[in-house]
C-alpha cells in the first residue's frame, strides 16, 4: 500500500500538532504519520480496526 493519503506538504503543517512529540510529557510516538494514515484508512474505508492492513501495523498496538 504506497499510496499515502496526505501529502509531505500536509504532513509538515500538522505533525507538530499532534501528541507524543519527544518534547511532550509522557511516551514518545513511534510513527505519528502512520498512525494517522492508519485513522484515514479506517475513516475512509469504513471498515473496523481488526480489518487494517498488515502495512499500517498491528491492529492492536
Amino acid at each position: 500500500m504506497s499510496r499515502k493519503m496526505i501529502s509531505d506538504k500536509q504532513w509538515r503543517r500538522i505533525h507538530s500538532l499532534l501528541p507524543g512529540k519527544a518534547t511532550d510529557c509522557g511516551v514518545t510516538a513511534k510513527d505519528n504519520r502512520l498512525f494517522l494514515e492508519a485513522v484515514l484508512w479506517i475513516v475512509r474505508c469504513g471498515a473496523p480496526w481488526r480489518d487494517l492492513p498488515s502495512e499500517f501495523g498491528h491492529w492492536n498496538s
